[in-house]
């Protein structure tokens, strides 16, 4: 068998995958900042009279719709209003039939190439009166062409364009008619004062803050290109190891970082279009475990008792936390390490006690603060290691 050697060259690979993505990312928004502007302010007007946002999605775009939800309803800014959001890609169809109210904001997601069922249901609630948006598709209130065509990439473009929306919603929810209090959205956008806005303005500048986003996610896959393109292709080649001896991923994490591992499962067993099935389970995908072991013995165990229960010699535990202190997290991890299994985190901020305790053989942190700018790149991490398992096994067959 042929075997990639941990080069430089391979190591500038990883690098390159990651920056590949910002000229994308950039060209996309530079197009779509002023239209998605508009939108969240007709989105804030639903909101306002008791619209709901549903959402909806097949396969691993499943994954955003339960992200979008998340954002919504638990914000990640403390005192921000929780938004009703619900996740119908179960059933979304018959549950939109069932639900839909003509004030309510639906949402749907697909691949590159657009999805039928998707747009079916979408074109059925703008007929009802509902304001849609195609996350693509060519028929919506709010309608966009994918990106590129690469669905890992497409993915990332439209996780930052769901995080502008429900960033985009607070600010016009707080614009009042006698002024702006952005309150503690200020931080969102910097430029907002206190002095009157006309919603034009408003929408203008908000279009600009949406680029600095951008710039923002740049800069940060410029950072981690630097600095860890070698432990991306070190914990990738590791897996690799662990999956030719019959091992599966195990992933976790909580709330966003919840569904990106249901997502990271998602593009292991249903991956896309040429490549190979790799064998993966999401502990973040088990309601009914988790509310059970979280009512009876507390949520810092909901990971580690199915890990205890799901855990084979060669598997490999996968942690996802924005902050790196996530206890439930941590708590996984160390029974991880415990039964020899190979360790792989991403992380937010400096890496947290996870990082400083050295819980995980693997370590790649986002140097950032800010979660939904942490949680776009961690996407963009876990799908190059991704790219890489399928590179390094057609490599090795």
């Amino acid at each position: 068998m042929a075997r990639l050697a941990h080069s430089t060259e391979s190591v500038a690979r990883v690098a390159d995958q990651l920056v590949a993505r910002n000229p994308v990312c950039r060209q996309f928004f530079s197009r779509e900042a002023h239209r998605l502007a508009a939108a969240c302010q007709a989105m804030s007007e639903r909101f306002r009279t008791g619209g709901r946002l549903l959402a909806f999605g097949r396969g691993s775009y499943s994954t955003d719709a339960q992200h979008i939800a998340v954002e919504f309803v638990h914000p990640v800014i403390v005192g921000k209003r929780a938004l009703p959001a619900l996740d119908l890609s179960p059933l979304f169809g018959p549950w939109l039939r069932a639900i839909l109210r003509p004030e309510d904001i639906v949402v749907g997601f697909g691949p590159p190439q657009g999805d039928p069922e998707v747009a079916e249901a979408l074109c059925m609630a703008r007929a009802a009166g509902a304001m849609t948006l195609a996350l693509p598709g060519p028929d919506a209130d709010y309608s966009c062409d994918a990106a590129c065509h690469d669905p890992f990439v497409h993915q990332e473009v439209i996780e930052i364009l769901y995080h502008t929306l429900w960033e985009t919603v607070h600010v016009f929810l707080e614009h009042r008619q006698e002024g702006l209090d952005t309150g503690d959205a200020g931080f969102l956008y910097p430029f907002l004062g206190g002095e009157q806005r006309r919603t034009a303005d408003l929408i203008d500048e908000v279009a600009v803050s949406i680029l600095m986003k951008v710039a923002d996610d740049e800069r940060l896959r410029e950072e981690v290109a630097a600095g860890s393109a070698g432990q991306i292709w070190s914990a990738s080649e590791a897996i690799t190891e662990r999956i030719a001896r019959r091992g599966k991923l195990i992933l976790f994490g909580n709330g966003g970082s919840a569904t990106d591992a249901n997502d990271f499962a998602f593009d292991c067993v249903l991956p896309p279009s040429g490549y190979q099935p790799v064998p993966a389970v999401s502990l973040a995908m088990e309601p009914a475990i988790i509310t059970a072991v979280a009512n009876d013995v507390g949520t810092d165990l909901i990971f580690l008792r199915q890990l205890i229960a799901q855990a084979g010699p060669e598997d490999v535990a996968i942690g996802i936390s924005t902050s790196g202190g996530s206890r439930n997290i941590i708590a996984a991890l160390e029974e991880a390490r415990k039964r020899k299994l190979l360790t792989v985190a991403l992380l937010g901020s400096d890496g947290g006690e996870i990082r400083r305790r050295g819980l995980a053989g693997f370590s790649i942190v986002v140097p950032c603060d800010y979660i939904p700018r942490i949680q776009e790149v961690q996407a963009s991490i876990y799908h190059v290691i991704r790219e890489n398992l399928e590179l390094i096994h057609r490599a090795r067959a």
